[in-house]
């Protein structure tokens, strides 16, 4: 950070145009690697505390009897016979922070990354008012 900042601020002092508006996007640049890295650390620490909640819980999903391919990843007919599974409990408790961490999960398994981060994101927003005791 340390070196980009600097560099930003020698290409500013240039005083052209062209190196004025560089030097000032150098200078942003760090401020939004750091407020990525931040987010994603803080986003992670969430996930995980709710990993150990639904582990203590005993309601991981237990994905060892799905046939996978050669990869590692699980068949994809089979992925979606699971995720169906789960769902099924999201639909008997929608307002469970422990049904949609599920679903994540499941959605993570069957490949689709962007739902699995959805579910995941209100997973996390639930469990929060939950334990502000504000659910």
């Amino acid at each position: 950070m340390f070196l980009m900042g600097r560099q930003g601020v020698i290409l500013i002092s240039h005083g052209t145009g062209v190196t004025v508006a560089m030097g000032a996007a150098i200078l942003v640049l760090p401020f939004l690697g750091a407020y990525v890295a931040f987010t994603t650390l803080q986003a992670g620490f969430r996930h995980q505390r709710l990993a150990d909640l639904i582990a203590e819980a005993g309601l991981e999903l237990d994905t060892s009897g799905l046939p996978r391919r050669p990869s590692g990843r699980v068949e994809r007919a089979a992925a979606d016979a699971f995720f169906l599974d789960v769902k099924s409990g999201l639909d008997a408790a929608p307002d469970d922070w422990r049904q949609w961490y599920r679903v994540a999960r499941a959605y993570d398994i069957a490949g689709d990354r962007k739902r699995a981060r959805e579910a995941m994101g209100r997973a996390v927003d639930m469990e929060a008012r939950e334990a502000r005791g504000t659910a």
